[in-house]
């Protein structure tokens, strides 16, 4: 399975805005990625009227449409949510390594985004379940610090963590 490092932090923090510097980053350091949005207030990505959604209407508990380039799955009545760890075997074999953006509360090593703007620089993990910390000053805990702007240092950082993972 997959490595999986959870980028977490308080809303606004900037978790979205720094995944979108990072993915290109390692992207340019050859990994091929997956990452897993977070959402615990439940979500709608099929759009009323397009044949997934009318499928789906209809009554199937899972639809998949598939193109040349692309695939998607969408299940629901689902009795629990998937863990971590399930949702990074459906992808195994497929990519490198498993970004989330959420989970905070999950058992995966963690990057913290934090702004001072939202926290007054408190940190929301332990030292122990943290990889990293990037944020818009320096935080009280001894791990790798990057600015919000170091997606290549994190990505630097994220290549020597697969190394260790794979050896």
């Amino acid at each position: 399975m997959p490595p999986i490092v959870s980028v977490v932090g308080r809303s606004d923090s900037g978790k979205t805005t720094f995944l979108e510097k990072l993915i290109p980053a390692l992207k340019a350091r050859g990994l091929k990625l997956a990452v897993v949005k977070h959402d615990s207030h439940g979500f709608e990505m099929d759009r009323p009227g397009k044949d997934t959604w009318r499928l789906r209407e209809a009554g199937a508990d899972a639809v998949m449409i598939s193109a040349p380039n692309q695939m998607a799955l969408i299940r629901r009545g689902l009795e629990r949510e998937a863990t971590l760890d399930e949702l990074a075997a459906m992808v195994e074999g497929h990519v490198d390594l498993v970004l989330t953006e959420g989970y905070k509360s999950g058992d995966k090593p963690k990057i913290e985004v934090s702004r001072e703007v939202i926290m007054g620089g408190q940190l929301l993990c332990s030292r122990e379940e943290l990889l990293a910390v990037v944020a818009d000053g320096p935080r009280p805990v001894e791990v790798p610090q990057f600015g919000l702007e170091d997606a290549a240092g994190v990505a630097d950082l994220l290549v020597e963590y697969l190394r260790t993972k794979t050896t």
